[in-house]
């Protein structure tokens, strides 16, 4: 099996229809004739008719982004997406204050669709053309490209081979398309997830480190430069993914107290992309959340970098009680509270 993984391809565009499908197809074909494992196909597109093209897309491709939304907007949305299993979207945050209502609209999310949770987020000052959902958003037609490095690092034995592996691979995949027009470049993110090889936090161990010395160190913020500046055509958020629930050993450092959302937002400013696939208990008190969210939103504005935030709950687990995600990208753990009021 190989280590050449694209977690998503992503195509963008006005009119989503055959024609994209064929394109998705093309560039599958041409990565996976050299070499490369394909994860996910999916397209991202501003068109209104976003629940008619999940109905008629919805087992071709894997995801369906309709991107950035305004609160009014993701109201008219929430009937159509609760009933939804492909498509995802974010709900921009980039400047209104959160309030009691982005509280009430994440727990309708929560109540009537939790499992919908794993396909929406709050964004800050979030940049288009990222494959990742859902934080991808439109600009332009074309496609970009997102994969899973961790896995390059698997017989490295220091950041500077894992480096090397992850250029050679970007180089390969530029030479690929670069006579393409639709190319719009690579998410260069780190996108952990599993345990092993796939694990950001295995690695990190494998390196010599617990992942509580690890915070102390300057090993992210090299990581993180060294993905945004040797990218060759960088597209989307090229920042560093800290997904406490997909990146199975990370969900273990949670699960120790070691990843509370303090140790989450410290590291994120190293470049990271803020709070991704974090538990929450439906009994979660409201003001802890609009702490969470008004704090994300000042640091976002303060260093002038994209933040999200994905919460995520399976509608029953409250604070203390072990979730049910019955999702096989998330590794089910005991709830602890946002805040630690003690």
């Amino acid at each position: 099996m190989t280590n050449k993984i694209i977690r998503s391809i992503c195509v963008f565009t006005k009119k989503p229809g055959p024609v994209t499908i064929k394109k998705l197809d093309s560039i599958k074909v041409a990565l996976k004739n050299n070499g490369f494992q394909i994860q996910t196909v999916r397209f991202c597109t501003p068109s209104k008719k976003i629940f008619e093209l999940d109905k008629e897309y919805g087992g071709v491709v894997d995801c369906i982004g309709v991107g950035k939304q305004s609160f009014a907007s993701a109201e008219k949305l929430f009937n159509e997406f609760a009933n939804s299993k492909s498509v995802h979207f974010n709900l921009d945050l980039s400047s209104d204050v959160p309030d009691e209502s982005y509280v009430a609209f994440l727990k309708k999310i929560i109540k009537y669709c939790p499992q919908n949770t794993f396909n929406f987020a709050f964004t800050f000052n979030n940049v288009p053309s990222s494959p990742y959902f859902p934080s991808a958003d439109y600009e332009r037609d074309g496609f970009s490209v997102g994969l899973q490095p961790t896995d390059l690092s698997e017989k490295c034995l220091s950041l500077k081979q894992w480096f090397n592996e992850m250029e050679k691979v970007w180089n390969e995949i530029f030479e690929l398309f670069s006579d393409d027009p639709d190319f719009i470049g690579i998410d260069s993110s780190i996108a952990p997830i599993f345990a092993g090889k796939g694990s950001l936090i295995n690695f990190i161990k494998r390196l010599g480190y617990s992942f509580k010395q690890s915070t102390a160190t300057d090993i992210y913020t090299q990581i993180t430069h060294f993905i945004k500046t040797n990218n060759p055509k960088p597209a989307g958020l090229c920042g560093l993914m800290l997904p406490c629930l997909e990146d199975f050993e990370l969900a273990d450092e949670y699960s120790k107290g070691n990843f509370d959302i303090q140790t989450n937002l410290f590291l994120s400013l190293q470049c990271g992309l803020g709070i991704d696939t974090y538990p929450i208990g439906v009994d979660e008190k409201n003001q802890s959340i609009i702490d969470v969210m008004r704090l994300t939103q000042k640091l976002s504005q303060k260093y002038s970098k994209p933040l999200s935030i994905r919460f995520v709950s399976d509608g029953k687990a409250r604070i203390g009680q072990k979730t049910n995600f019955n999702n096989q990208y998330l590794k089910d753990v005991i709830v602890r509270p946002l805040i630690d009021h003690s």
